[in-house]
């Protein structure tokens, strides 16, 4: 579940001053989306927290394997050419793309948009936030996308340029051209 707090009428939080704020407070998990709403995700759950674990693992063998990118954890947090800082639960760089940042930019909130983010929706999460989410990742640069909804037991598929496509689980999701060879089974 997530907290969304409007600070328009005090503040408008620039990077920088969001940077800050959770430097100072880093025991919180913070997002700011495009209209410059501080969210305040919360911890998840055993379930929900082994899930993404097990996604992240998948990833990692991948890409180890393949040596094309780097994969990060939901606790990094990206600044999207849209104008928001977001954190997905899975998110992939292609390697050029990272090794072109310069190492404070790599160091801090990367400024980049992941070219493949997984949302997992937890049973407290509301969907159409998440989907809204996934949108800001297709505005900033996302290639593929995947939001997957335990709870409704369906996949969401997000890739640039195509309308969402729905699939039901079980499914085995294919990374297609962003993460040739990848496939993760979600039987």
């Amino acid at each position: 579940m997530t907290t969304v707090l409007n600070l328009e009428p005090i503040t408008t939080l620039t990077r920088s001053q969001f940077y800050q704020l959770c430097q100072v407070n880093p025991n919180l998990l913070l997002e700011r989306s495009t209209q410059g709403e501080l969210i305040i995700v919360t911890p998840i759950g055993g379930e929900s927290g082994n899930k993404e674990a097990n996604l992240i693992g998948d990833l990692i063998i991948w890409n180890r394997q393949t040596k094309l990118g780097v994969v990060f954890s939901s606790q990094t947090v990206f600044s999207l050419p849209g104008g928001s800082d977001r954190s997905p639960d899975v998110a992939w760089v292609k390697l050029e793309r990272w090794q072109a940042l310069t190492p404070e930019e790599r160091e801090g909130f990367p400024p980049i948009c992941p070219d493949f983010v997984i949302e997992l929706r937890s049973r407290t999460d509301r969907l159409k936030p998440l989907q809204n989410k996934m949108q800001e990742y297709l505005a900033s640069g996302l290639r593929l996308g995947w939001l997957i909804n335990p709870k409704g037991k369906q996949v969401e598929i997000y890739r640039q340029g195509k309308d969402v496509e729905v699939v039901t689980m079980p499914v085995v999701l294919s990374g297609e051209a962003v993460l040739p060879g990848f496939s993760l089974d979600l039987s």
